[in-house]
């Protein structure tokens, strides 16, 4: 199993972004960081093995590059995927100096994270296979396994700023909420907050609860998956 810190200051982050690590098969969740100190710190730790950290870019006691240096300065193998929303060319040409492998812009879907993870795994059995001296071939077949293909987009009609407002409202909620619940709180139809309740849960986000009340179906709620939290 490859393990991943993930490293993001805000909540919804590491906690949709650890999610979606479970979900990738040969992936677990080694700990998550909610700052650049928190992340020095589990990285320093000699008891916890670590072997890919998920880095956001920007937070408020740190920037992800500070710590990609610091690391490096520990003499830490550990690779490194940028996951931020930072896309200005001077930090991706900083991020790819300091070794970082991948590079995944916020906000993005579960497939292009799982795209980004198994082009990840797909180099590392690369490397654990290669013996001895490798041919150009084999280098480039190794570095051609982190060039991903551009990643899918949300389905039609959906943005990305309107659903994470939506997941907000389910995770930060103290109880299952209905569509009719999320479009009067977030200013939209219930038909298009159920489009984006939907999504969440095809995409294991949330889950779908039936609320039992007077005559007639069930109605269909929806409650935040929220995975476990290793030390």
């Amino acid at each position: 199993m490859i393990r991943v810190l993930v490293v993001d200051d805000d909540a919804l982050a590491l906690e949709l972004h650890s999610a979606y690590v479970a979900r990738v098969p040969g992936f677990e969740v080694a700990g998550h960081a909610a700052g650049a100190r928190a992340a020095l710190t589990a990285l320093s730790d000699p008891e916890r093995r670590v072997d890919l950290v998920l880095l956001d870019m920007t937070m408020p006691d740190g920037t992800g590059l500070d710590v990609a240096r610091r690391v490096r300065a520990m003499g830490s193998r550990v690779d490194i995927i940028a996951v931020t929303a930072v896309r200005d060319a001077a930090t991706v040409r900083a991020a790819v100096s300091i070794g970082v492998v991948q590079y995944l812009i916020k906000p993005f879907a579960f497939a292009a994270f799982r795209e980004r993870l198994e082009a990840y795994r797909a180099y590392v059995d690369g490397l654990d296979r290669a013996a001895g001296d490798a041919t150009q071939s084999e280098v480039d077949a190794l570095l051609g396994t982190l060039r991903t293909i551009a990643a899918p987009a949300l389905p039609k009609g959906l943005s990305d700023e309107t659903l994470h407002a939506v997941a907000e409202r389910v995770r930060t909620a103290s109880e299952a909420v209905s569509s009719t619940e999320v479009g009067e709180s977030e200013g939209m139809s219930r038909v298009t907050a159920r489009r984006y309740l939907e999504h969440l849960a095809d995409v294991g986000r949330v889950r779908r609860e039936p609320r039992y009340g007077g005559q007639g179906r069930p109605e269909i709620t929806y409650a935040w998956v929220r995975p476990a939290h290793p030390r």
